[in-house]
């Protein structure tokens, strides 16, 4: 699989969700305005959801794409542990770009617009500040290195060509940003919409699990196997990505800020309205036909984009420095970033400790870490019972919790102190010397012992009379 070429294109995701059954459709007209907002939530992470009929637009939305493990397998075409593999060697492996001629995203080519009319931005919560534009993925040359960068940043609209921009510091879009601001000039971006799948979880890498200096339009190659087609864009001296569904060509304005927010944010809390800066629009350009992406702030998918890059980086981490390390997982209740499974195999007596060591290698791999459990090989870390099953007699708490004071984690989290918070690693392991006291009852092996039950209720009720109960 580390050599095979996919196809992540963005509407052969949406085919490949409909026919395993990953794609709902909403059968009605349905409200921009909270409404579609408040339906991805109702039902987040289940199949993706499409509106083709949405209220005031011509275009259709889709939302909750990749909000659960079946719909980035169904939308992928391979297992979470292919996708895991795709994304780990899309940073060792990058492929340049290939540059084409013509391109579906330009297909339409506005320069005179109201970006409020064409795109069908919804606004998410009562509380939201506004409508925002939250699936788009900006992509920026730095006008330092001339580097490429893809991430995510939400964009409110603010006006027929204007969108306040949410810049965290410590991003690589931020420091390109104020290096414009240092030379005195705008910063020349894209905002790309319903991009290839590729580009959708090279944009979730952040930080050290992507240097500064790594091109993620290559990168992006590197997860598919295969060259990302771009195009130059419009009215902007950038190649821009030639499979999308939306272009918003234009530049991030270094002497003007707006106030964004607030937005309800993948924490639970609603960001406060702050200033920022303002992204004005010199181009449109669309599919015929396209299609809208929306992400909801406090929805699944959020964090679901992040959760198989993650889990990529942690294990390269792991792997390298702590042999005994088998894998990982990015639990859904700690939003796929705060909290961690790491399972372990002891084999001799030289590894006892080494669990241990690996609790310590997870805070230093990602920041945000604030909570890592380690396991033995025959706990099951996808199986939250079984986790627990390993911490209700595995783990003594008077000796087997770690706790580092005053570490940094996440700001957004609000029982820490603007980042700084005690993380927890918790050893729920045998000692290596007490395996056999600690084996689990092994039953004998059945045949296909689902196949030989039935819940029909003919049968059951035959059953039940030759019994003599009384079924009333």
């Amino acid at each position: 699989m580390t050599n095979a070429v996919l196809d992540t294109r963005f509407r052969s995701a949406l085919a490949r969700l409909a026919k395993c059954n990953r794609l709902n459709t909403c059968t009605r007209e349905a409200d921009p305005d909270l409404e579609i907002a408040s339906i991805m939530k109702a039902l987040d992470g289940g199949p993706a959801l499409l509106f083709p009929h949405v209220r005031g637009h011509e275009c259709a939305v889709v939302g909750n794409l990749l909000s659960s493990q079946e719909n980035c397998e169904g939308a992928f075409g391979a297992d979470f542990r292919s996708i895991r593999a795709f994304v780990e060697r899309a940073i060792d492996n990058p492929v340049p770009p290939r540059i084409v001629a013509s391109a579906p995203v330009q297909e339409v080519v506005l320069r005179k617009f109201d970006i409020r009319q064409i795109l069908p931005a919804l606004r998410h919560a009562p509380a939201d500040g506004g409508r925002f534009i939250t699936a788009g993925i900006l992509i920026v040359r730095d006008p330092e290195t001339g580097v490429y960068n893809a991430s995510y940043h939400r964009l409110q609209l603010h006006g027929p060509d204007r969108l306040g921009i949410k810049l965290d510091f410590g991003r690589h879009l931020r420091l390109a940003y104020e290096r414009a601001r240092a030379r005195g000039v705008n910063l020349p971006v894209a905002v790309v919409l319903g991009a290839d799948l590729a580009l959708h979880f090279t944009a979730a890498t952040m930080g050290s699990q992507m240097p500064e200096g790594a091109d993620e339009l290559a990168v992006a190659g590197g997860l598919a196997g295969a060259a990302l087609p771009v195009i130059k864009a419009v009215s902007q001296d950038l190649l821009v990505p030639a499979e999308a569904e939306f272009m918003l060509e234009g530049e991030i304005l270094t002497t003007e800020e707006a106030q964004e927010g607030p937005f309800g944010e993948f924490v639970g809390f609603m960001a406060a309205a702050a200033p920022a800066p303002v992204l004005k629009i010199s181009a449109v350009t669309h599919r015929r036909n396209p299609i809208y992406p929306a992400i909801n702030g406090y929805g699944r998918e959020t964090i679901m984009l992040r959760k198989y890059v993650l889990e990529a980086s942690l294990l390269k981490v792991l792997r390298s420095a702590i042999p005994i390390v088998i894998d990982a997982e990015m639990t859904a209740g700690g939003l796929h970033r705060f909290h961690a499974i790491v399972q372990v195999r002891k084999q001799m007596t030289q590894h006892e400790g080494l669990q241990r060591n690996a609790i310590m290698a997870s805070f230093g791999a990602l920041k945000d870490l604030d909570y890592v459990v380690v396991v033995d090989d025959d706990i099951d870390i996808r199986n939250p019972l079984d986790v627990e099953y390993a911490l209700a007699t595995r783990m003594e708490a008077s000796k087997d919790l770690i706790i580092v004071p005053g570490a940094r984690g996440h700001e957004y989290v609000r029982a820490g102190n603007n980042g700084i918070r005690a993380k927890l690693g918790i050893d729920a392991t045998v000692p290596f010397d007490e395996q056999e006291r600690f084996k689990r009852v092994v039953f004998a092996p059945v045949e296909s012992p689902s196949n030989q039950v039935t819940s029909d209720p003919a049968t059951v009720n035959d059953a039940l009379e030759r019994l003599d109960v009384n079924l009333g």
